[in-house]
């Protein structure tokens, strides 16, 4: 056995063709030459299986003693907190929104006392989505403008505004439905060389009981640099919000190259163009790490499917594909909606064991939720219910096993992958961040996350204990799941699952 597996990780260290070439990005002729400076071959077979990512994705060593991982929304919240009364020169927040209840305040008070103390010294970025930042009357906006009016030299509110809502749609979509067109949902929160990588937003439920995937990254000034660019370059291309509650286009983005006036295409090349620069693949070396001593690499991940950036979904479809007979993949989304090119690889040309773990409509966030939004748990059991009967009809339902997470008074909002290779004990990759795993992070919205390659036991077993304690609230889903009359799904649900899936 044991030889088997190692020509299995020789084989895959010395790079195969992609399987699937889905990516658009220009930069793909010239990362071998620069890919080549990443040397993992040196390391154990775990770091040198999954070296290929490296001529996709940047690559920054970290210590496997700076990862943290929290289990639990108060300790989320508790480290937002904790970090932001600390910085000393730099708090960059991306998320979808900032909600407006008593804890989100305490947060941003948090930040202007810590503004006030450094007398200008730090400066704040918020990155957050247009349209749900400004939903309501009192929303994002409104929460963040005392900090801008207070400081407007030292803090930067930018609102993303999606290329595909414009013209007749933007005109007549009410809110809340625009925003089902396209958002940003990247979920990064970073004070000074840590980074707090997440599916959580910032409100009230993420840091009560709502159950999501957090991940401390501390002293990793590179990663945390790239994260800062990349942040700061889609500012750019956003609306700037400004001290009287107004907004304008950041005046280093061309006037003319609007996000929903004038030439769409226009801006998708500025845009794509500029995002390419930061993710290419590069020889990014820490400062206090000995080149090629590292057990721990991050690989950040970037998605922007409007802008033609594929670089997540190639390398999720990638790990998919290239793991070998024997591995163990957990894929969690807190929305079951895998798109055509998951569902194929995974029943079709996988040889993997799955474990998906999703929210039971108990434990959906729009449980009881007004008007048309009411009917998305039972829209999501539609569609693992399809997913499930396909891998029966393709006898492959003992090697695709779906679970539903489901815990009394939560929901759950956790999503990421644990990827175990043959003969191993723990998981030595795990993917954590904002996308689902679905149509929506495919091709609709901004997202990243990091893939996390480890060979460092006691981080990998830190890895299968947080996996276990998720999985540990999750009921096996079988053919009797889905007879309950209490999952039986209306026929207007139905229906839009089959014409509108991709939107979810």
């Amino acid at each position: 056995m044991q030889i088997f597996i190692r020509r299995i990780f020789r084989w895959s260290s010395i790079g195969i063709a992609s399987p699937l070439k889905i990516s658009t990005m220009h930069h793909k002729a010239d990362v071998s030459s620069q890919a080549k400076h990443v040397h993992l071959s040196a390391n154990p077979m775990e770091l040198s299986f999954f070296s290929w990512i490296c001529s996709v994705a940047p690559a920054f060593p970290v210590r496997a003693q700076n990862i943290k991982i929290l289990s639990e929304p108060s300790e989320f919240y508790d480290a937002l907190l904790r970090k932001s009364s600390t910085a000393k020169h730099r708090i960059v927040v991306s998320s979808l929104y900032l909600g407006t209840g008593h804890l989100e305040k305490a947060l941003v008070e948090s930040i202007r006392h810590r503004m006030v103390d450094l007398q200008g010294q730090l400066k704040v970025t918020f990155l957050l989505d247009h349209c749900r930042g400004s939903r309501g009357n009192i929303n994002s906006r409104s929460m963040i403008a005392p900090l801008l009016e207070e400081q407007p030299d030292s803090v930067q509110v930018s609102l993303y505004h999606t290329i595909a809502l414009r013209g007749l749609l933007r005109s007549i979509l009410p809110q809340r439905f625009n925003e089902v067109v396209g958002l940003q949902h990247m979920k990064l929160y970073i004070f000074d060389n840590t980074i707090i990588i997440s599916g959580a937003n910032l409100s009230h439920d993420y840091f009560t009981n709502r159950q999501d995937r957090y991940v401390i990254i501390e002293d990793c000034e590179d990663l945390a640099n790239f994260y800062v660019n990349l942040v700061h370059k889609v500012c750019e291309f956003s609306f700037q919000l400004l001290p009287n509650g107004s907004t304008e286009l950041h005046s280093a983005w061309p006037p003319d190259c609007h996000p929903y006036n004038g030439d769409k295409n226009k801006f998708i090349d500025n845009a794509q163009r500029q995002i390419e620069k930061i993710i290419k693949p590069t020889t990014i070396e820490s400062k206090n790490i000995p080149k090629n001593t590292s057990d721990t690499w991050v690989y950040p991940l970037v998605q922007m499917g409007q802008l033609k950036i594929h670089q997540d979904s190639e390398v999720t479809l990638d790990l998919l594909q290239r793991s070998p007979p024997g591995s163990q993949i957990h894929l969690a989304t807190g929305y079951f909606n895998l798109p055509k090119q998951y569902m194929d690889i995974i029943l079709n040309k996988s040889e993997a064991t799955y474990h998906i773990l999703t929210a039971h409509p108990t434990a959906n966030g729009f449980l009881n939720a007004p008007g048309l939004a009411g009917g998305i748990p039972a829209l999501y059991t539609q569609l693992a219910k399809d997913f499930f009967l396909r891998s029966c009809a393709l006898k492959q339902h003992n090697r695709v096993q779906i679970q539903e997470y489901i815990q009394p008074g939560w929901t759950y909002h956790g999503k990421g992958l644990w990827l175990t290779l043959p003969g191993q004990q723990f998981p030595s990759l795990t993917l954590i961040g904002s996308p689902n795993f679905g149509s929506r992070s495919v091709d609709r919205d901004l997202e990243t996350q990091i893939a996390i390659v480890t060979s460092n036991e006691e981080l990998q077993s830190r890895l299968a204990d947080e996996r276990n304690r998720l999985y540990g609230k999750g009921h096996e889903v079988n053919k009797a799941t889905f007879t309950r009359n209490d999952r039986q799904v209306p026929l207007w649900v139905f229906c839009i699952s089959r014409f509108f899936r991709r939107l979810f």
